[in-house]
C-alpha cells in the first residue's frame, strides 16, 4: 500500500526544487541564473509573461504563467538546453499549488516526465539525483506510482544497477491503491514481466555457466536444478503479460528460448503462432519474424516457411528477410510462387534504403534472365508497367552511373545489367558502364552487352 502522506507535496518537492537550483546553476550564462524559491522573478521570462496576459494589463495570472513557463521549458526540452530546462523546472513546480482540482492532479505526471527527462540527459545529474526524484514522485500522485516505478527501474536497468532494479520492481508488484483498474492490471503484469526479463538475465548467465561444465560433472545436476527453479519464476512472470494484447518482443523472445530449452517445441511454437496470428494483438511484422525463425530452426517445410514470409512481405516489402523469401519462391515448384519471387525483389528495390544492396541487385539481374529464358516476359513487364515512369530516375540516371562505378563497380555491373533488360542498350545507365575500362570485370561486362542484346524487353531504336 502507499504510505500516507504526511506532507503536501510542495514541501516534498522542496529538496528537489533545491538540486534544480544547482543543475541549472551549471550553466554559467547571467540571463538564466536568476532563481528564486517561491515565484518567478526572471527579467528575460518576465516580458513573455506580459505578453500573455489579457487586456495589456500587468496582473500575473497563474494558470497563465504556469502555462508561459510550461511552453518554455518544453521548447528548451526540443533544443536539448537541460540546463535552461532545469530552470524552468524549478519554477513550474508551483503548479502543484494551483487551485484548480484538474491541473493540480494533472501537474505530478507532468513534472515526472519532463523532470525525469531532464535528469537523464542533464550532463550534471547522476543516479542518486534520478532516484530521489522518483521516490519523491511516488507519493506525490500516487496513481502515477506504477509508471514512475517501471520507468525508475528502467533508469537504474541502464545503469548497470540489477539489483537496485529488481527490488524496485518488487516494491511496485506488492503496491495497491484503491480499487485496482484496468489500468493498474496492465501496469502491474508489465511490472510483473520485466522482473522476469531480470530472472531471464539470470538464467541466461546460469546456462553460458552450464555449457562449460561436463554433464557428469556434480556441478552440472545442481546448476540445472537452479536454472529450472529459476526459469519456472520467469514462466510465471513473463506469462500472464503475454496473453494480454500487445506488442511484448524482448518478453516473447526470453520466454520462447527458454522453452525450446526445456525440449517444449509445442508449446513455443504455439505461442509464436498466437503472437503473429491472434486478431486481438496488434499487427506485429517482428511477430512473424520469429515464427519464421523457429520455424526454420525446426526444418520447417519450405510451403510452410513461404506462407510465414508471405505476411511479412505484405507488412514491409522491404524487410532484409524478404531475400530469404525470394530465395524460397524461386526453388517453388510453384508458377505463382516463383512470379511473386520477381515482384518481391521490385518491391525490395522500390526502397531507397535499399538502392545499394548488392545483393537484391544480383538477384534480380540473375532472376530477370532465368525468367526471360523461360518465357515469361509477361511476368517482368507487369511488374514494370509501373515502374517505368519513375525508376529510371530513381536508380539509372546518368548521375548514379558515375557515382555507382566509383563506390562499387560491381554494383555498377549489376545494375546495369538491370537497366539493359528493362531499358534497352540506348539507356544512359547501361551505356556509362559499358565503356568503363575495368580490368577484373572486363569479361563480365562484355558479357552483360551479349545478354542484354539477346533479352532486352524494349524494342530496337527506343533510347532513355
Amino acid at each position: 500500500m502507499c504510505p500516507a502522506l504526511s506532507v503536501k507535496p510542495e514541501k516534498m518537492m522542496s529538496d528537489f526544487s533545491e538540486e534544480l537550483t544547482k543543475l541549472a546553476g551549471a550553466e554559467d550564462n547571467p540571463e538564466t541564473s536568476e532563481f528564486s524559491k517561491t515565484r518567478m522573478h526572471f527579467p528575460w521570462l518576465q516580458k513573455h509573461i506580459e505578453a500573455v496576459v489579457t487586456g495589456g494589463k500587468k496582473r500575473k495570472d497563474f494558470a497563465q504563467t504556469t502555462s508561459a513557463c510550461l511552453s518554455f521549458l518544453q521548447e528548451a526540452l526540443l533544443k536539448h538546453q537541460w540546463c535552461r530546462a532545469a530552470e524552468y523546472m524549478h519554477s513550474y513546480l508551483q503548479t502543484l499549488e494551483d487551485s484548480d482540482t484538474y491541473r493540480k492532479q494533472a501537474a505530478p505526471e507532468i513534472i515526472w516526465k519532463l523532470g525525469s527527462e531532464i535528469l537523464f540527459y542533464h550532463p550534471k545529474s547522476n543516479v542518486e539525483t534520478f532516484s530521489s526524484f522518483a521516490d519523491r514522485m511516488k507519493n506525490i500522485g500516487v496513481l502515477n506510482y506504477l509508471k514512475i516505478s517501471l520507468q525508475h527501474a528502467l533508469y537504474l536497468l541502464h545503469h548497470g544497477m540489477l539489483e537496485d532494479a529488481n527490488r524496485n520492481l518488487s516494491e511496485a508488484e506488492t503496491w495497491r491503491y484503491g480499487e485496482k483498474s484496468a489500468s493498474q492490471e496492465v501496469l502491474i503484469k508489465l511490472v510483473q514481466a520485466y522482473k522476469g526479463l531480470l530472472q531471464h538475465y539470470s538464467w541466461s548467465k546460469k546456462k553460458m555457466e552450464l555449457s562449460e561444465l561436463d554433464e557428469d560433472d556434480y556441478a552440472y545436476t545442481a546448476k540445472s536444478r537452479n536454472m529450472l527453479s529459476q526459469s519456472s519464476k520467469t514462466s510465471t512472470n513473463i506469462c500472464t503479460l503475454i496473453k494480454t494484447p500487445g506488442v511484448w518482443d524482448p518478453f516473447v523472445k526470453s520466454y520462447v528460448e527458454m522453452l525450446e530449452f526445456y525440449g517444449d517445441q509445442d508449446g513455443a511454437r504455439e505461442l509464436l503462432t498466437n503472437y503473429a496470428y491472434d486478431e486481438k494483438f496488434p499487427s506485429n511484422p517482428n511477430a512473424h519474424v520469429y515464427l519464421y525463425e523457429f520455424l526454420k530452426r525446426e526444418k520447417a517445410p519450405r510451403a510452410k516457411l513461404i506462407s510465414v514470409l508471405k505476411i511479412l512481405h505484405e507488412i514491409v516489402p522491404s524487410h532484409s528477410l524478404m531475400l530469404e523469401f525470394h530465395t524460397l519462391l524461386r526453388k517453388s515448384e510453384t508458377e505463382e510462387h516463383r512470379k511473386l519471387g520477381l515482384a518481391v525483389l521490385f518491391e525490395v528495390l522500390d526502397f531507397s534504403g535499399c538502392t545499394k544492396n548488392i545483393t537484391a541487385w544480383k538477384y534480380l539481374a540473375k532472376y530477370l534472365k532465368q525468367t526471360l529464358m523461360e518465357s515469361h516476359r509477361e511476368w517482368v513487364e507487369e511488374e514494370w508497367k509501373s515502374r517505368r515512369n519513375w525508376w529510371p530516375a530513381f536508380h539509372f540516371s546518368f548521375f548514379w552511373a558515375k557515382s555507382d562505378w566509383k563506390a562499387d563497380a560491381e554494383l555498377a555491373c549489376e545494375k546495369a545489367f538491370v537497366a539493359g533488360i528493362l531499358l534497352g542498350k540506348g539507356c544512359r545507365y547501361f551505356r556509362y558502364i559499358l565503356k568503363q575500362d575495368h580490368e577484373t570485370l572486363k569479361k563480365k561486362i562484355k558479357r552483360m552487352k551479349k545478354s542484354v542484346k539477346k533479352y532486352t524487353i524494349v524494342n530496337p531504336g527506343v533510347h532513355t
